[in-house]
């Protein structure tokens, strides 16, 4: 137990209960508590295995592996299409927790066995990522923005193509680019 993450199950929440619970399951993993991103983490040899975090209608175990977990139970979910390692576990209740102990456990135990073996998640490629038509002209019209680009690291990129992606209307994506250009130029990522 980790004095640095107790503010976290103290503070009152919808999921203060089952947190708790959670907790008590995961300290008897044999892990390592830590507080990371305001999170109670839980690492093994300073590695991220797992944490837990809470939302409006559920609260939940994010495994950061959890794309190499085997899932008999059905029971790891994918946040978003693009999310391509961590899964959760889901719970909306501390009933379902309590029934579902023996299956958390059995997750957390897999998720040791995979970070002890030093697995890695394959993660697409950037070039496999989606380049919006709009990005590829500005590429084009401009060198020192392409070469720019280019010099950011593999997951910058990949945050910057996401971002343009993901509007619906080229209007959209071209002010979202034109916004972007002097971070993309100072070597800085979407979130920096």
């Amino acid at each position: 137990m980790n004095p640095k993450v107790d503010w976290f199950f103290a503070k009152d929440s919808k999921w203060q209960e089952a947190f708790q619970l959670l907790r008590d399951i995961a300290l008897d993993s044999g892990l390592t508590e830590e507080l990371k991103w305001g999170h109670p983490c839980y690492t093994l040899k300073g590695k991220n295995v797992f944490l837990m975090h809470g939302f409006k209608d559920y609260c939940a175990l994010l495994f950061h592996k959890g794309a190499l977990l085997k899932d008999d139970h059905g029971i790891l979910v994918q946040q978003t299409a693009n999310v391509q390692s961590a899964r959760q576990i889901r719970f909306t209740g501390l009933k379902q927790i309590k029934d579902m102990v023996p299956v958390i456990c059995s997750i957390m135990q897999q998720a040791i066995a995979i970070e002890q073996s030093g697995a890695k998640v394959p993660l697409k490629k950037t070039a496999e990522f989606e380049m919006p038509e709009e990005f590829a002209t500005a590429l084009k019209q401009m060198p020192e923005l392409k070469k720019a680009f280019n010099a950011l690291t593999p997951g910058r990129q990949r945050g910057y193509l996401l971002h343009f992606a993901g509007a619906k209307q080229a209007k959209t994506r071209e002010a979202r680019i034109e916004k972007n250009v002097e971070r993309i130029l100072a070597g800085k990522g979407l979130d920096d």
